[in-house]
């Protein structure tokens, strides 16, 4: 692995919407229908255990009607040339479907369940989640899900990452969910920078050499792959 550069790829939900997986931010900070703060804060789980468990027991079943697309494929395929390591702010598996080895969930994972009072305590978690689903000493799970208002724990795995990267990609993310967006501020100032997105965001002048290609994250990836490789 010595001689492979280390190709470092920041992924959101832009790479999973072409897959069939809804992203919240396209409509008001409504999530299939549901508020997010009802949803995807501790706030919500306080107030209504049985509301959140439902949200992410539909979530979970859509997970296995979807499938990786052509973006998710071609990072796993870069493995054959780079150190690839994906960061992702999804809580899908399917970078892992496609093949990718080194994933980072920076907001937890759909197919896991932990114990409410011990973090440490994660399970696979691949059916719905009801409440009286306990750890062993009887302490509700919830989703291994991040909220909003809670800590990211790989956050500083993220940024070691990061400052690690010979070349660093940014696929299918608005760029505007902190921390992650400022995981770009921590790659190396002579390390080429790439973003695709089909809407991307203002990126303030890094100082790096920034690329972007605004396409959907299959097409951004072709496109990505082929510049790479030549």
């Amino acid at each position: 692995m010595a001689n492979k550069k280390k190709l470092v790829v920041l992924t959101g939900a832009g790479i999973s919407a072409e897959s069939g997986i809804k992203t919240f931010r396209d409509s008001d900070g409504l999530w299939e229908g549901h508020n997010v703060m009802d949803v995807a804060t501790p706030e919500g789980w306080q107030k209504n255990k049985t509301l959140v468990l439902d949200f992410y027991n539909q979530r979970r079943r859509q997970l296995f009607e979807v499938k990786p697309n052509r973006g998710h494929e071609i990072l796993a395929e870069l493995e054959n040339h780079f150190d690839v390591h994906i960061i992702t702010q999804n809580v899908d598996d399917l970078h892992e479907r496609a093949g990718s080895s080194n994933v980072l969930h920076l907001h937890g994972e759909l197919l896991k369940a932990r114990s409410t009072k011990n973090p440490d305590y994660i399970l696979d978690w691949k059916d719905n989640l009801n409440l009286g689903d306990c750890d062993p000493n009887g302490n509700q799970l919830r989703p291994h899900i991040v909220w909003f208002g809670e800590a990211v724990p790989a956050l500083d795995e993220a940024v070691h990452l990061t400052q690690q990267a010979d070349i660093f990609a940014v696929i299918g993310t608005s760029l505007q969910v902190y921390p992650a967006a400022g995981l770009i501020d921590f790659a190396n100032f002579n390390v080429p920078v790439f973003y695709i997105d089909p809407k991307p965001a203002q990126v303030a002048n890094i100082g790096k050499r920034l690329e972007i290609i605004a396409e959907p994250a299959s097409v951004g990836m072709e496109i990505l792959r082929n510049k790479l490789l030549n």
